[in-house]
Order: C-alpha cells, then structure tokens, then sequence
C-alpha cells in the first residue's frame, strides 16, 4: 500500500518525517515504495526546519498563517489555526499538485496531534480540501492524543483534542488512535524522547505497508494483505498494536510445530499493546499481518492467530496476510477497526460537554 503523507502541526510533521524514514528504508532495503511522497504544513517556521527527511523545499514544507504569526506558531489556538486553514488550502492542494506520483498513492494519511493548535485545527479542513479534489482516493488521519500531564489544568489541551476528534471524524474515512500515554508508560522514559515515540507509533506501518509493494517472488507470502484489503478494513476508530517473539538461533534451521501456541502469545502481545485504550470486541473489521522467517510461517500458525483473533473480536470480518522476510523474530501486526465504542474518546466528548 502506497501513501501521500501530509503533516500537520509540529507532532503531525514529526510523524510524517517518520514515515519518510522508513520509506527510505524501504527503498534501500527492499527496493520498494511505501510513500510516494511527503508534506508538511505548519505555523512555525524553526518546526519545519528540524525535520530531516522530507523534502527540503517550500513545496514540501509549508509555511501557513505567516501574516497572522510571523512564523512562530500559535500557542494552541485551533480556532485561528482552522482560519489559517481555510485560507492556505489553495497553496496545499497546489504543493500535493507539483508531485507526479500522486496517482500512484492508494490512499492519502493526514497527520496531526489533537491537543495543540495548528494542527488540531487544520486537520479537518484539509482532508476536506482533499476529498473535493481527489474524490475516489480514500483519506485516512492518524492522531495522537495527549499525555495525561498534559491535561492537568489545561482546559484548552482538552478541548482541542475533543474538537479535533469530532472534526476528523466526521471526514476521515478512518481515524487511527495513538494515545501517548500508553507509550509513556513503557520502562524507559519516552516523554522527552519525541523521536523514539514517534518510531514506537510508525513502526506497525512498515511491514504492513510493504507486503502489498514485494517484488521479490521469495518474499511473497502464501495470502497478501494489500492495499484492497487495507482499504476495506479500514474505517471509523481504529486502533493497532504489534506483538513479537524472538526465535532462538537453532529454531530457524527447523520448521514450528504445529499448534505451539504461539500464535496466541502473539496475537495477546500484540492487543496489549494496542495503540489506543480499547476493547477489541467492540470492533467490526481486524486484519493481521504475520511476518516471519519461511519456515516459521505455517499454515497452522496463521490458523491459531486467526481463530484467536476471532475469539477476541467475536463480531469482525476480518482479513489476513503473510509476510517471509528473513530475520530472528516472528511480528504479528493487529488492526482493529470500525470500533463502536472508544472509552478515551467518550471521555474527552464528555469533557467538552461538562465545559461548554
């Protein structure tokens, strides 16, 4: 699967710069394209200098609301971001026009974190830019939610993020969840590490993105998991997680026993780790994505991450796909989607209602 990666805002550009990253890696590494291209657009100008991997032009980093800020951003104010916005989306759609692999995309992603101001509060506004100009291409955003010292006495933090959700949704055809806090509560601090978190978010996508793109016949699996399938799982909240298990040196000389049960550890590591604070039975639409030696990947362990899966989602169509790539760890990546019910996002709505 093949993206146009947009970025919004300064935890949104950062993320994009993520998936250029790795789409480099992919390039080198694989000889395959996971991003046809990659944009940034922000209110602060020293934001879009520190990034490292997109395009160093005004085309693909763009300075918006230059009038109104002089460059230097906008201290959360998401009501005159959305009006820099409305403004700016003519220089947008014009910077996306400039790139000729645009109609190589499957999908477009927009990028943003939903607690500050410009990119809380030009998301919305730009996917619908978007969808009127490129009407059959399907608009997925990713969002990161704050951390929880971030809520503490701002009302403003809490706002943004419930009207940012609200305004994304309403025009995503997928909305995928990443809550900062559930990284930050891993062992080692990631609450000054900003590119390490956004590594730990990206990385699920590389994989996943890649399967569809594999030329080299070795690596294709028994069953793809490509863009079709992508865009048909994806929709609404969505939530993803990936779970891995080290194979010892002399297990990769040796194929897996059948029904070793690890299968289900898999599946488990990967729904505990879960970008987003969720009950996966509330879920509509899954899919996983096995990655692994070949001769780890049997037909018998795709059966018992699949039937574990459908016990733990108990209502979702869902789709899977194998990838054999050479290295010492099985990688099993879980997307749920169409959830009806998000506790953390019913929070903020409600924060929103007690403030208003």
């Amino acid at each position: 699967m093949k993206l146009i990666v947009f970025g919004f805002g300064r935890a949104g550009g950062r993320l994009a710069d993520e998936f250029a990253r790795i789409n480099k890696n992919a390039r080198g590494g694989r000889g395959i394209r996971v991003v046809t291209d990659a944009f940034v657009a922000d209110t602060d100008a020293g934001d879009l200098a520190e990034l490292k991997h997109i395009k160093f032009d005004y085309q693909h980093r763009v300075l918006i609301g230059a009038r109104q800020t002089s460059g230097h951003g906008l201290a959360g104010n998401n009501a005159l971001a959305a009006g820099i916005a409305r403004d700016s989306t003519d220089a947008l759609l014009d910077a996306m026009r400039t790139d000729r692999t645009i109609s190589e995309a499957d999908a477009f992603l927009v990028l943003t974190a939903t607690g500050g101001g410009t990119g809380s509060g030009t998301a919305a506004i730009a996917i619908s830019a978007i969808r009127e100009r490129y009407e059959t291409t399907p608009i997925f955003a990713m969002v990161a939610l704050p951390f929880e010292d971030e809520l503490r006495g701002q009302t403003r933090t809490a706002r943004n993020t419930a009207v940012c959700l609200k305004s994304v949704y309403a025009v995503a055809d997928a909305v995928i969840l990443q809550d900062n806090q559930r990284y930050a509560q891993r062992e080692y601090s990631l609450r000054e590490d900003w590119q390490q978190l956004n590594r730990l978010m990206v990385a699920p996508f590389y994989n996943v993105l890649s399967v569809g793109e594999e030329k080299k016949a070795k690596f294709v699996g028994a069953k793809n998991l490509d863009a079709g399938d992508l865009i048909q799982i994806l929709s609404g909240w969505t939530a993803l997680g990936k779970g891995t298990l080290p194979l010892p040196r002399f297990n990769l000389l040796r194929k897996a026993a059948p029904q070793d049960g690890r299968g289900v550890m898999l599946v488990d590591d990967a729904i505990n780790d879960l970008s987003v604070h969720c009950r996966a039975a509330d879920a509509a639409r899954a899919a996983f994505l096995i990655t692994g030696p070949p001769g780890q990947i049997s037909v018998s362990l795709v059966k018992e991450i699949g039937n574990h899966l459908r016990d733990i989602t108990t209502r979702a169509m869902i789709r899977d796909g194998d990838y054999p790539r050479h290295h010492g760890e099985l990688e099993v990546v879980v997307i749920i989607s169409h959830l009806s019910d998000v506790e953390t996002v019913r929070e903020y709505y409600q924060r929103l209602t007690e403030a208003d």
